[in-house]
């Protein structure tokens, strides 16, 4: 019996330190971050640079590998289903939110360990200036479309992307009645048939829209986020502001598997929070037409909690509600 217990103490001393410098030693080789978009999309601009600053703190290369497809749901499932070592980790947007509700995925924001979000992209209102209606600020066009129903037509993003989800709320919230022409994609074909003068309104992304903006072919009216978009365009209001209960946008966060060891989370959580708040990346990501903002990973579910609640009555409307067990 003595001699027994001897040796479960020199397994014990053997295995015990050397379990300790294993995870002391994390991160021993490269770490995969897998994006839900294609390379060169605006999630994976803005993810690379993150990356790219956490590898030089952690000391390991990171692969991007991007698995474009059914609304990001592609990669969802793989960072899901990785070994929760801390060598598979990915990016997250509110695909996560709209995907599960769809019944594309069972897979919701619930089922990862979230690491932090560092910068929200956000939708906005653009008129174009062809059309004889008088559409210079945000409260002519809600004016105009409440005192000329199904009168205007309206551009979107695809039903259930969202983008849409962002038109629904904004037609939702003040009461408009208008046509609504869904195209797919974020907002590059949306910009076209309002420049063209095809729809009076539309609703895409801030990056889609700039350059129409700037060149004068659209107008920028309101902002559908939480907050003002950054300078030049800062006096521009949100619809919100105005006294609309109108909010929808777009965080972007990295996440890992289920039950991702917490000595792993005190590695790469601080090194992500350093990354995203470092000066050059801000500026970064708001020239990339993004409002910058650091989310710790404890306040991602419930930001995302809140917009479930908008999303899925928007989507129950629209008889699109499809949500996966």
């Amino acid at each position: 019996m003595k001699r027994f217990l001897t040796a479960i103490a020199s397994v014990w001393l053997i295995s015990g330190p050397v379990a300790a410098q294993a995870a002391d030693k994390y991160p021993a080789k490269p770490i995969t971050c897998i994006v839900g978009v294609e390379a060169g999309g605006d999630g994976d601009v803005l993810v690379r640079p993150i990356m790219q600053r956490v590898s030089k703190m952690l000391g390991q290369p990171i692969v991007i590998v991007n698995k474009p497809g059914g609304g990001s749901s592609i990669a969802y499932r793989e960072i899901h289903g990785a070994k929760p070592d801390g060598y598979t980790i990915g990016w997250g947007s509110a695909t996560i939110i709209t995907n599960k509700l769809q019944g594309v995925s069972p897979l919701d924001y619930h089922d990862f360990t979230h690491l932090g979000g560092y910068a929200t992209f956000f939708p906005i209102v653009i008129a174009s200036t062809k059309s004889k209606a008088p559409l210079n600020t945000i409260q002519e066009a809600i004016a105009y479309a409440k005192a000329n129903p199904g009168k205007m037509n309206m551009s979107t993003a695809g039903v259930g992307q969202s983008w849409w989800v962002a038109a629904m709320s904004f037609l939702g919230g003040t009461g408009m009645k208008v046509n609504t022409i869904p195209q797919p994609g974020a907002g590059a074909l949306v910009v076209a048939q309002v420049a063209g003068g095809h729809a009076e309104l539309g609703v895409a992304a801030m990056g889609s829209a700039k350059s129409m903006v700037e060149s004068g072919q659209v107008k920028f009216l309101a902002t559908l986020g939480e907050g003002r978009a950054p300078a030049p365009y800062d006096k521009i209001p949100t619809v919100r502001e105005l006294g609309y209960d109108v909010s929808w946008e777009s965080t972007n966060f990295i996440m890992g598997p289920p039950k991702l060891p917490k000595e792993i989370v005190a590695i790469l959580v601080p090194a992500i929070e350093k990354a995203a708040k470092d000066p050059a990346f801000v500026k970064f990501a708001i020239e990339r037409n993004t409002r910058w903002e650091y989310i710790a990973p404890g306040n991602v579910v419930p930001a995302f909690d809140k917009r479930r609640v908008a999303v899925r009555e928007i989507m129950g409307k629209a008889g699109i509600l499809k949500e996966a067990k």
